[in-house]
């Protein structure tokens, strides 16, 4: 018998389950220590099941020397004792998922080193290998984690409920078209916009195309990654407009988004239809200013290829007096860091912005456009146009 609730169909066999609870179904996931990873563009986040999550980005310093920063977003987990099936809106499906609390992580300087903590929350998925389909950061320094697993799905209260669909069949009234004349007429429409549009010039390509994911975390360190496609405008143009600073890199997602200006000036900023463009100056350019942090710091880095040839592989640069900081009470500063990153996408900018340090922040910029340009750096980090 087949009974509905609330608009979802459940079963008999659910009152009839006499099966391991889930927190014993899960338990192999825990017995053998496995570990699952998700890789964004910066972070890599670890969670091994039962022990801990780690938030962590490894940065080679030399060939043998590899620099780790890493926060423990919660550790020992807590089962949930609780005998409702819980639910959560995933990718748009009311969902039933398992909890587990973990706490104890990287203190928080945000929330007075308070411990950061994450609930897990693990959710029946029949073909999966335990991925971790999502990180989001909930309120400062306490985290959400969704993993998919197969192991719940022993459990008919954890697995995805969904209505039935009914196939509605239609049919032309006599001496009626086959298909609506309104229907044929928007499906010539839709032709004509898919056919190539004929590009008489390059263009700059004011919008700009998210291909990644973004990400946001927060508490000591803060992170805003995308991914978006810069213009059309030939290589050689480009990289002389960026080196100009009159061609200026977006990116970021959610509230803020950045500006950065090759030679003039790191922007964060945030535009509202009623209230226009809202813009914080992270930091300015100064030459002489840069030269003298280079002396003290390293403003190139370099990779040994594997055919033994010396690579400058990033560079980076010091933007000085933004605006004022409320919170330490002196301006604003950024390190601009420009990478080479290979792509499929010739054009592809990934633009993310860390605060190691309140108010003193890292601009990480990668892109294969960069890649040409980066061996012509001098000793202070600063690039000029190949010839």
């Amino acid at each position: 018998n087949r009974l509905k609730q609330n608009d979802k169909y459940v079963y008999d066999d659910i009152k009839e389950y006499s099966g391991p609870s889930p927190g014993e179904l899960l338990e192999p996931l825990f017995k053998r220590s496995s570990c699952s990873y998700r890789i964004e563009s910066y972070w890599t986040y670890e969670v091994c099941h039962g022990k801990h999550i780690r938030q962590y980005h490894e940065e080679k310093e030399t060939s043998q020397k590899i620099s780790v920063q890493e926060y423990y977003l919660g550790n020992m987990a807590q089962k949930s004792q609780s005998t409702e099936v819980p639910t959560k809106n995933i990718e748009g499906q009311l969902t039933p998922y398992y909890s587990m609390e973990m706490g104890n992580g990287t203190p928080c300087v945000l929330k007075q080193n308070q411990p950061r903590a994450t609930s897990v929350l693990y959710v029946c998925h029949p073909e999966a290998k335990h991925e971790i389909l999502s990180v989001a950061e909930v309120t400062t320094c306490e985290y959400e984690v969704v993993v998919l697993t197969p192991l719940l799905c022993a459990h008919p209260k954890y697995r995805f409920k969904s209505s039935p669909v009914n196939t509605i069949f239609c049919q032309a009234l006599a001496g009626s078209p086959l298909r609506p004349q309104r229907l044929v007429q928007l499906d010539k429409e839709q032709e004509e916009q898919l056919k190539p549009a004929v590009e008489l010039s390059p263009v700059r390509e004011e919008a700009f195309t998210s291909t990644h994911k973004p990400m946001t975390v927060g508490g000591q360190t803060q992170v805003t990654v995308g991914t978006t496609h810069i213009s059309r405008l030939t290589d050689d143009q480009l990289i002389k407009e960026f080196l100009s600073g009159s061609y200026c890199l977006h990116g970021g997602v959610g509230w803020w988004k950045y500006e950065f200006c090759y030679g003039k000036h790191v922007h964060q900023y945030h535009e509202d239809k009623e209230q226009g463009k809202n813009i914080v100056v992270v930091g300015s350019w100064n030459a002489d200013e840069h030269i003298e942090w280079a002396k003290k710091n390293v403003a190139r880095s370099y990779q040994l290829k594997d055919d033994g040839v010396q690579k400058v592989k990033l560079v980076s640069h010091f933007y000085g007096h933004g605006d004022l900081c409320d919170l330490t009470g002196k301006p604003r500063q950024v390190i601009v860091k420009l990478k080479c990153k290979e792509s499929e996408s010739p054009h592809a900018v990934t633009v993310y912005m860390l605060e190691p340090q309140t108010c003193q922040y890292i601009l990480g910029v990668e892109s294969p456009v960069i890649c040409r340009i980066l061996d012509t750096a001098d000793e202070h980090g600063l690039l000029s146009v190949s010839s």
